[in-house]
């Protein structure tokens, strides 16, 4: 596995750069804004991330190591390979991605090019309190809002144990964003009202 790389910039695109190491030019696939960062005859280093295809061996370099990490980790919810993590990167940073699905932040997910609202409540749902290693990410995503706080605690104390409360109000979440109505703006009486009509109970 190629961890990092440093060598000269010997030739930028929009979203890849050939770098040199050792007399050998390799090419780099980048976010945009990276990319941008960038300039010829420069030495830098980059965090990698080697795809190993039959076919081919595609690198991926980011500045620093938490996009690296978020790159691999986006990787791990079905149906996100390689180029949406990509572009996943180019359109949030770490901390904005786990604020959104902190959140639960649909919108601001789906708006990621190739990912649409399914690839959106996926990712929320597959990577929610699972990027605690991601530095300032870790402080937003484990804080919660006191709305839904307050709707875990009566949900349980009905019966509801954790993993069936956190799907019921998730769906919940999903429903009223998808009719422009954030849930905070709501009493609580109606969201436990419409969590326990959910039936996230397994």
């Amino acid at each position: 596995m190629i961890a990092t790389l440093t060598g000269e910039i010997k030739a930028i695109s929009l979203d890849r750069a050939v770098v040199e190491v050792g007399g050998v030019g390799l090419l780099v696939n980048l976010t945009q804004n990276s990319a941008a960062h960038l300039n010829l005859g420069t030495v830098v280093t980059f965090h990698t991330s080697l795809v190993v295809r039959e076919e081919s061996l595609t690198l991926y370099g980011f500045l620093t190591i938490e996009s690296k990490q978020l790159f691999e980790q986006v990787q791990t919810v079905s149906g996100i390979g390689p180029k949406v993590a990509l572009a996943i990167l180019g359109s949030l940073s770490p901390e904005e991605l786990a604020t959104a699905i902190a959140s639960e932040n649909i919108a601001a997910i789906e708006r990621v090019p190739g990912i649409g609202r399914k690839g959106a409540q996926r990712l929320i749902l597959e990577l929610k309190g699972k990027l605690s290693d991601l530095s300032d990410g870790a402080r937003v995503s484990s804080h919660q809002p006191i709305w839904r706080e307050q709707l875990t605690n009566a949900l349980i104390s009905l019966g509801f144990a954790p993993k069936d409360s956190d799907r019921a109000i998730t769906t919940v979440v999903t429903e009223l964003q998808g009719e422009g109505i954030e849930p905070g703006d709501l009493e609580m009486s109606e969201l436990l009202k419409k969590a326990l009509q959910s039936g996230g109970r397994k």
